[in-house]
């Protein structure tokens, strides 16, 4: 039995409630690199997830941020990301969210990314559009790089990375409107689907951080690549580009350069 749309949004109302009542608790927070976090409510909303996956649907294969890969016996795979943007969380910083994904054979075709705080459900099913709150969204109409808003992340070793993306950063900032850093992968993506950012890059992620984000803003007619213009942006070294058709080559031809 495969999972539906409706499947993915209640597993991401679940995870949220639980997200949202940790939000002003404090946290026990443990490191898994010199800047990367986790908390117990990361280890809970997984929990939850993983638990509700394997009652509903045995044999899952699931790749998730905290407990790795749980092996299945189905063509399917889910991508969970039970806390994206647990450095904002833990600190109070009310950017954050659940992210969750389903692909069959390799090929996304389920995303849900649910921000608990804002109550905002990004959902989408390919082939069927992208919503928000059940709402159809659209990426943006810009064609003029000047008057973008883009938005980036940078990585966990992003202090002696060879890929060096403050440079991306700063060379975009100057001939954009800007170019936010929010922390959260997922919902950056989100915000390109929603036309709330008219581009997003982003290197050295993990396929748990865009593969929902990736399918919306897919569904919501952004053109979504790897930075370096291939089409499977799931492929290791993975990264992402997702901007709206107008500015798409005009960011890559930045990120070329």
């Amino acid at each position: 039995m495969k999972p539906t749309r409706n499947d993915l949004e209640r597993l991401a109302r679940g995870a949220g409630t639980i997200l949202r009542d940790g939000y002003s608790k404090e946290h026990t927070v443990h490191y898994k690199g010199t800047i990367d976090l986790v908390t117990e409510i990361d280890h809970a909303s997984e929990s939850f997830l993983i638990g509700e996956i394997q009652s509903q649907f045995p044999d899952s294969h699931i790749l998730a941020e905290e407990s790795g890969e749980t092996i299945g016996d189905n063509d399917g795979i889910w991508y969970i990301d039970p806390l994206d943007g647990t450095v904002n969380y833990a600190h109070h910083i009310p950017v954050f969210c659940v992210s969750i994904a389903y692909a069959i054979k390799g090929i996304v075709t389920l995303g849900a990314v649910y921000d608990p705080l804002l109550d905002e459900m990004f959902i989408a099913e390919r082939g069927k559009g992208a919503f928000l709150n059940g709402k159809k969204i659209y990426a943006s109409e810009t064609t003029e790089l000047q008057k973008s808003l883009l938005v980036t992340g940078f990585p966990y070793d992003t202090w002696d990375t060879k890929l060096d993306n403050f440079k991306y950063f700063e060379r975009l900032a100057k001939k954009t409107q800007g170019v936010r850093r929010l922390g959260s992968a997922a919902l950056d993506g989100c915000y390109v689907a929603a036309g709330r950012f008219d581009g997003f890059w982003e290197f050295a992620l993990r396929p748990w951080d865009i593969a929902a984000a990736g399918l919306i803003a897919e569904e919501a007619g952004a053109k979504v690549t790897a930075v370096d213009g291939r089409a499977d942006y799931l492929s290791t070294p993975i990264s992402i580009l997702a901007a709206a058709p107008g500015v798409y080559e005009k960011i890559l031809e930045q990120l070329r350069n």
